[in-house]
Formats: C-alpha cells, sequence, structure tokens
C-alpha cells in the first residue's frame, strides 16, 4: 500500500494517457518527490502526449518540449539558464522514454554524464515506441514480439542493459525503481534530488497495457512480478562501482510472461531459455553488490 500523500500534486487527473499507463504513474509518482521547484524537459514519447500540447497541460511545473535526440543536451542548457540566475535551488529533470533514452537520445545523455551535468535524467521504460505503434526498441526484452518484429520474427536479443552503460561513466547515482514500489521510487528520486554535482540517472519500470497486451488494472501487478522474478531488479549503483541490491526476487518467470499477449507465442522451451538468462544476469549482479 502507498502511503498517504499530503502535498500538492502536480500532476492533474485530466492527463490523457491510455487507462493503467505505467509512464503516467511514474510521472505522478516523481513529481510527488521532485516537488515544486522542478523544470521537466520531455522528448517526444508518451509522455509529450498525455502530459499536454500547448495551451493545455495536466502538470504544474514548467514543461520544456525538446527533441527526440535532445532531452538531456536541453536540460543542460536549462541548468545552465538557472544557475546563471543564480536558481541553484531549482531540480532540472528529463523525463524520457526507452526510445528516447536507450537509442535515440543515448549520445546527449553520455555527453552529458561525462560532463558531470547537474541534472536528474528519469527513463520511464515501457520496452517499445509505444506512441507511435509499439515498434521495438533496444529496450525491448528477448522474445517479445511487435509491429516490428512480428509472427516468427519475434526479437531474438535481448535487452540493452542502461544501468551498466550509465554506472560505467562513473556517474554519483543511478538507480532502478518501478511503480510497483512508489516508496521506493520516490524515496530515490530525493536522494536524487540530494545530490547536487553530476548527472544521476533513475531506470523506471513503467508497465503499457496497450503495448504489452493485459488489462489495464494489472499495471501494477506486472511491473511487481517483473521485480519478484528478478526480471527488472531493483538496485542503486554509487559512482560507477558501488551496488546495493534493494530486491530479492524467488518467483519463476513464467507467470509475468503468460499474463501478456506479446510473449503469447513463445513455446515451453523459449520459457525456459529466458529464465535461464534471468537467472544469470541476476548472479552477475549479485557479484557486483559483494565486490
Amino acid at each position: 500500500m502507498i502511503e498517504q500523500f499530503d502535498g500538492v500534486e502536480l500532476m492533474d487527473s485530466g492527463h490523457v494517457a491510455c487507462p493503467g499507463c505505467g509512464g503516467a504513474l511514474a510521472l505522478k509518482l516523481a513529481l510527488r518527490a521532485l516537488g515544486e521547484k522542478t523544470v521537466l524537459v520531455i522528448p517526444a514519447s508518451c509522455c509529450a502526449v498525455f502530459a499536454g500540447g500547448f495551451p493545455q497541460t495536466a502538470l504544474k511545473v514548467p514543461v520544456l518540449h525538446a527533441g527526440f535526440a535532445t532531452t538531456a543536451a536541453t536540460a543542460s542548457g536549462v541548468r545552465a539558464a538557472l544557475d546563471f540566475r543564480g536558481e541553484r535551488d531549482t531540480t532540472v529533470v528529463g523525463f524520457a522514454g526507452d526510445g528516447g533514452t536507450f537509442d535515440i537520445g543515448l549520445q546527449a545523455l553520455s555527453a552529458a554524464a561525462e560532463r558531470g551535468e547537474d541534472i536528474i535524467f528519469i527513463c520511464y521504460d515501457n520496452e517499445a515506441y509505444m506512441n507511435t505503434g509499439v515498434q521495438r526498441s533496444s529496450a525491448t526484452p528477448y522474445g517479445t514480439r511487435t509491429t516490428t518484429t512480428p509472427g516468427s520474427g519475434w526479437k531474438l536479443t535481448g535487452k540493452k542493459n542502461i544501468m551498466e552503460i550509465m554506472a560505467a561513466h562513473g556517474i554519483p547515482y543511478a538507480a532502478t525503481a518501478s511503480i510497483a514500489y512508489p516508496e521506493d521510487l520516490m524515496a530515490k528520486i530525493r536522494k536524487a534530488v540530494s545530490i547536487r554535482s553530476g548527472t544521476r540517472f533513475l531506470h523506471v519500470y513503467a508497465s503499457c497495457p496497450t503495448g504489452w497486451g493485459f488489462p489495464p488494472q494489472d499495471a501494477v501487478k506486472a511491473a511487481r512480478l517483473a521485480v519478484q522474478c528478478n526480471l527488472f531488479p531493483l538496485y542503486e549503483v554509487v559512482d560507477g562501482h558501488r551496488y546495493t541490491i534493494n530486491s530479492r526476487g524467488t518467483d519463476r518467470i513464467e507467470a509475468y510472461l503468460r499474463m501478456q499477449t506479446r510473449f503469447r507465442h513463445l513455446e515451453p522451451a523459449n520459457l525456459i531459455d529466458i529464465q535461464v538468462q534471468v537467472d544469470e544476469a541476476w548472479q552477475r549482479l549479485r557479484r557486483k553488490a559483494k565486490a
């Protein structure tokens, strides 16, 4: 259960996200943790649509819509402008989907991290280009069927490990979070806000009923199962090398896969393959945390 929130809600109910949208819930929770002294930079994405186009908006903080590839670069410019004006207490946040993080926006994000820009970059990961018709991204996991990996051509490569990429930059803070664990998500965002130097990165699991193929009311269930089976473990990386694991799942992955139509084509042997991949990734993460 999420604890009672007594602060100011910075996202109105009048947004136009799909029912059960994990991205919308991720943004609502993020804004609770960020507070009113926040500027959001949002690229082309589902969020750019449901947050509202000028002059309408569902958000109660300043929003700058950026080009698909330029979230981190735009956020860097906003940070420089605020610093010039002496507004150091305003937090600048890039809020991008997996396409705008793993793929199209990666070069700008890497450059910002290398420069040590004082920004927070939040990736809400729904594992495909959902806003334009459920095309595969490099965040799409092995075994998924999308509109660009149809039929027998379902995605045969694994998901890009964006956390390892960001940790390799030696940034002061990187963390995974999930809409199914709101207190953990908000605590990690508050921790990122408290660090006032360098780029901070959060990878948020944001399930998508429309693209994944399950009823809207099961959005949180899907996100929770992903953590409970170690498909999406919750952990933090400080300064690129100090790992802390915040979750330890024990469930098998089959229940998670079977609840989604995007995996309906998989045979029992495929499920075994995916379980092996998940177990191996989990063991690698545990070794890093013990190092």
